[in-house]
């Protein structure tokens, strides 16, 4: 009785399930998988490929503008102004018709208030609440003034 049931099963695969039209599908199936599965790979590539050039369009545009300003800042040393001032600064020279003013030191006492002071406006900006994400939306969407 087994053995007929595992024949009649056998029968039943060799005829029903392993057809042409089956074999000619389970072929379709697998050159389809094969070609979506090789398009994600290469989209994926094109992904991390076109990050890459932007991040190397970045560092070229970082290095364009250092280079700018490195130019900028060496004409600034080679200019009159700079040599005005260094001049002023280091050797004490002045221009016709300036006068310097030297001012003496910080007294303690005056010290003592300044560090009192700056105590006491950290202190405040601290203490300050910050508004709620809901205030502050309504403050940006209905344009009204921060409060400080």
């Amino acid at each position: 009785m087994q053995n007929k049931n595992i024949r009649r099963i056998i029968y039943r695969i060799k005829n029903d399930l392993v057809t042409r039209d089956n074999a000619v599908l389970a072929i379709a199936v697998i050159i389809s998988i094969s070609w979506a599965w090789s398009s994600v790979e290469v989209i994926q590539r094109n992904f991390t490929l076109q990050r890459e050039v932007d991040e190397k369009r970045r560092q070229q545009k970082i290095l364009e503008l250092q280079s700018k300003n490195l130019e900028y800042e060496q004409r600034y040393y080679k200019s009159r102004e700079y040599l005005t001032v260094e001049a002023k600064r280091r050797l004490g020279l002045v221009e016709p018709g300036e006068r310097v003013i030297v001012l003496p030191p910080n007294s303690e006492r005056i010290k003592a208030l300044d560090a009192r002071y700056e105590a006491s406006s950290v202190n405040q900006q601290n203490t300050r609440p910050e508004p709620s994400p809901f205030e502050q939306w309504m403050d940006f969407l209905f344009g009204s003034k921060p409060k400080s």
